[in-house]
């Protein structure tokens, strides 16, 4: 085999690791992307003698692991930031109760989304200007945005949670 075939069969045993691993082909594919830049990033640490193969394999696990860890340790850091939220205020119970679904659900967004709710929400910029300081097309931070509103509500009305009801009023549902 030559090179180049040799680098094909490398970046398909990669990927099928990666599948393996992920579970999900976009997951995937951002671990082989990442584990790529990471080889380029040490090539001098690889050893001739050795299976190139397998220390690219290696690095994939590597990679998928540290993956897991960091997602791991953001899913800690947004369940303490929903109690700080919580813990800055001091409402009625039934207030506190709903102000808690609300930082729950604004803590267990996708980054993407967080960042640009909190940009236009919290902090009151324009599309212009969160899709300025995230570097990303104004369209994109719209979408992101519907998502992040959307997740919020489905999350208020699909979390398989009783609602808080009225007692002697008028429920909305």
């Amino acid at each position: 085999m030559d090179d180049a075939r040799d680098m094909e069969a490398d970046l398909l045993a990669m990927r099928r690791y990666a599948r393996a691993l992920a579970r999900d082909e976009s997951d995937a594919d951002d671990v082989v992307q990442d584990a790529l830049l990471r080889a380029i990033e040490r090539r001098a640490t690889y050893q001739p003698e050795r299976s190139r193969t397998r220390w690219l394999l290696a690095i994939v696990h590597n990679v998928f692991v540290s993956a897991k860890r960091r997602q791991a340790a953001e899913t800690r850091r947004n369940d303490r930031f929903a109690q700080t939220l919580l813990s800055s205020i001091d409402p009625q119970q039934e207030e506190h109760v709903r102000l808690a679904e609300i930082a729950q659900g604004f803590a267990a967004l996708p980054e993407p989304q967080r960042a640009v709710l909190h940009l236009t929400a919290i902090e009151g910029l324009s599309y212009q200007q969160a899709a300025d300081i995230l570097g990303v097309p104004i369209g994109t931070v719209m979408s992101r945005l519907s998502r992040a509103r959307a997740a919020l509500r489905d999350g208020q009305s699909g979390s398989g949670r009783p609602h808080l009801r009225l007692v002697g009023g008028h429920d909305d549902q």
